[in-house]
């Protein structure tokens, strides 16, 4: 079911709110609401393609997840059609809502499995007036990962603070650094002006501490390598490998830099290239599993996929943080949430979709779902 041609877009400055067709482009979306001096965060690496429904479907996040939350978060109403055809309106264009069951939160993240997302009521902010980001370079990873700790740790609440490692840094910005470092952390601070340049400093002096060796200031309007860099990393890794499984788990903040340890020993141990970078703020990682068919065994990857989702809810963490659960992570549900909660989101399955009409095989890994 294509639902491309869905592009309705208007946004209605004096309610905040924009209301957009499930096919509109996520971009366009951000785009049209800072015409208007607004700002609409969630903002997935895919944004330039990415459509609002599927953004709306996965419960998608992306780099200013951290500071101002995901996709639900700006959620105010759905057009839904149901699996008999039902179209069923859930909230609603207003910014407050405790009317009933929140059946538009529901609906969000359910990727598909209990209806068909064709509109949407959107709740915008006003846009920051200045922004900045800095980036520090780290010979070790785990320095990396210490320092998110010591930004959190002294109350200043980035917009983004996003980590990523050498083999990230070796395919998205080989020529920023001919030998790249082991690891970058890229902090964007925003607000009023005189607050953004305190903690962009304080940002990069808790780095310096932390063992940073480079460390750079931009402010807004020369900022566009700061998302340009981190936005370019998962499709620049298929250069690497012919197949890339990007993953997406989530971990509390102190269990950062031990779950990256975790990481490194499960590629070790299991001759698998695991790569990794993400939302490090919010703890939600991006593992991705790189190989080569021809000379891995497959066995291999399985037990390093399986190894990262348990090491994952070992540290207290979950499976998903933003890309939902589909096929892949199926297997491994259960053991997320446990059997009652299962029972639970069963029984509102069946409801909304008597049938198993709608998207069979995601989330469910059993009896056809």
């Amino acid at each position: 079911m294509g639902l491309a041609r869905l592009r309705e877009l208007t946004v209605r400055k004096e309610d905040l709110v924009a209301v957009a067709g499930a096919g509109a482009v996520t971009g366009e979306i951000q785009t049209a609401a800072e015409n208007h001096g607004l700002f609409y965060p969630p903002d997935p690496a895919s944004s330039s393609v990415s459509t609002i429904g599927g953004n709306i479907a996965t419960n998608a996040g992306g780099p200013h997840g951290f500071k101002y939350g995901v996709t639900r978060d700006y959620l105010l109403g759905l057009e839904v059609v149901l699996a008999d055809g039902t179209i069923v309106q859930t909230g609603g264009a207003t910014l407050k809502n405790a009317t009933g069951y929140n059946l538009t939160a529901l609906l969000c993240g359910s990727e598909g499995t209990l209806g068909v997302i064709t509109r949407a009521a959107l709740r915008l902010i006003a846009k920051p007036e200045e922004r900045a980001g800095v980036l520090a370079a780290f010979g070790e990873l785990e320095a990396a990962a210490q320092a998110v700790l010591d930004v959190i740790g002294t109350g200043i609440v980035p917009a983004a603070l996003e980590l990523l490692d050498r083999t990230a840094l070796e395919c998205a910005a080989r020529d920023d650094w001919p030998e790249p470092p082991g690891a970058v952390l890229l902090v964007e601070v925003d607000g009023a002006p005189e607050t953004v340049n305190r903690q962009a400093s304080e940002v990069g002096e808790i780095c310096r501490r932390r063992g940073a060796y480079d460390v750079r200031t931009a402010m807004d309007e020369n900022m566009a390598w700061f998302y340009r860099l981190r936005r370019s990393v998962s499709g620049a890794l298929v250069n690497l490998y012919p197949v890339k499984i990007g993953e997406d788990v989530v971990v509390p903040l102190s269990m950062v830099p031990g779950f990256i340890r975790k990481i490194s020993e499960v590629g070790a141990s299991t001759g698998v290239r695991i790569v990794v970078f993400g939302h490090a703020g919010d703890g939600n990682l991006h593992p991705n599993i790189l190989f080569d068919p021809r000379e891995t065994d497959a066995r291999h990857v399985e037990a390093a996929k399986a190894a990262v989702f348990k090491a994952a809810l070992k540290c207290g963490g979950t499976l998903s943080g933003e890309h939902g659960i589909g096929s892949l992570k199926a297997p491994y549900f259960q053991d997320a949430v446990g059997p009652d909660a299962v029972r639970i989101m069963r029984g509102i399955k069946r409801v909304f979709d008597p049938h198993g009409l709608l998207n069979p095989g995601k989330i469910w890994a059993v009896d056809g779902e």
